[in-house]
């Protein structure tokens, strides 16, 4: 609900100082996550710059030197992590920290529990399980509204995808929306859910693609009906990094006017390694060019994504 703050819950007055509640969950998705972003892409360059001292002192290059194929940096490839229906389970943590939100211009929060999970239904089908799970960090934005945190509406969504896709790699299925928020002003404690689509192409060292969903919930004042588009545009680079531009734009069909948040930005990322585990982090800031009446202006967008190819239920061949 951070993007579609209803201005009839606005209070222009002098807000109070936060309060408790505020104060102690303010920035702790920003602070984990900033924390894990930093030491992963400081795990990774600590490993470049030990390979390539490794390479300057040991010339050798026999088959002896070279290591073996489960302990290279990689081990799934950098298209498999940015695809969200490719035969690989994983664990994104997306947080969001949105500035000026809300009639006070404070500082919100979301972070995005998303895992996904493949089944093979059949040799030319899978089934790819995403289940959305945000957890909410809201500062006061009335005088009778204090601070807010907890757990929004929960949205699992299932995609329907060829196991051997062409050129254009898709998924189609259903998203629900469940009535699992703690707080009213973090959801709609409605049943509903709707339509949901994925799709993407790869050209050379390019990847496009885009994820869309509408959602149904309740009805009268108290529902939802809000479109989702979340186009993504990945330029890959050598070592695992790639430029990424990924906003989430979004359309709050129950509103006459101030429907809109487009978002418009980009970053940075990196597929690695921790151990033998692989991870896929990246960052953006985004600017919402278009927003409704005391939505945020600027949002800042990481991501920790965690791969498990070894337990993926259908590894391409």
């Amino acid at each position: 609900m951070i993007t579609n703050l209803s201005q009839e819950k606005a209070d222009c007055a002098v807000p109070p100082a936060l309060s408790p509640p505020m104060v102690r969950f303010r920035m702790p998705f920003a602070i984990a996550l900033a924390a894990v972003l930093c030491a992963a892409f400081g795990s990774a360059y600590a490993q470049d710059v030990q390979q390539e001292a490794k390479s300057v002192s040991s010339p050798d290059t026999s088959a002896a030197a070279t290591p073996v194929a489960s302990e290279q940096p990689q081990t799934v490839d950098v298209h498999d992590a940015q695809n969200p229906v490719a035969s690989l389970i994983s664990v994104p943590l997306q947080g969001n920290t949105y500035f000026n939100f809300g009639p006070y211009r404070r500082t919100a929060n979301v972070l995005l529990i998303e895992p996904v999970i493949p089944f093979r239904l059949s040799e030319n089908w899978n089934l790819i399980v995403r289940a959305i799970t945000p957890l909410i960090s809201e500062p006061r934005v009335s005088l009778s509204q204090d601070a807010k945190f907890g757990l929004g509406n929960l949205q699992p969504q299932f995609y329907l995808s060829p196991a051997h896709p062409g050129k254009i790699i898709w998924g189609l299925g259903p998203q629900l929306w469940l009535p699992t928020a703690t707080d009213k002003s973090l959801g709609v404690n409605k049943w509903g859910g709707g339509p949901a689509g994925a799709g993407l192409t790869i050209r050379g060292q390019w990847v496009f693609g885009a994820l869309v969903n509408n959602v149904w919930a309740g009805s009268g004042t108290n529902r939802v009906d809000q479109l989702t588009l979340n186009p993504f545009v990945n330029y890959n680079l050598s070592m695992g990094w790639y430029f990424i531009s990924s906003g989430i734009t979004t359309a709050d069909w129950t509103k006459s006017t101030n429907r809109w948040t487009v978002p418009i930005g980009g970053g940075i990322g990196r597929l690695f390694r921790i151990g033998m585990l692989p991870v896929n982090a990246r960052v953006q800031l985004l600017n919402n060019v278009v927003r409704p009446t005391y939505s945020p202006t600027w949002q800042l967008q990481y991501q920790v994504q965690l791969l498990f190819p070894a337990g993926s239920r259908n590894k391409k061949r």
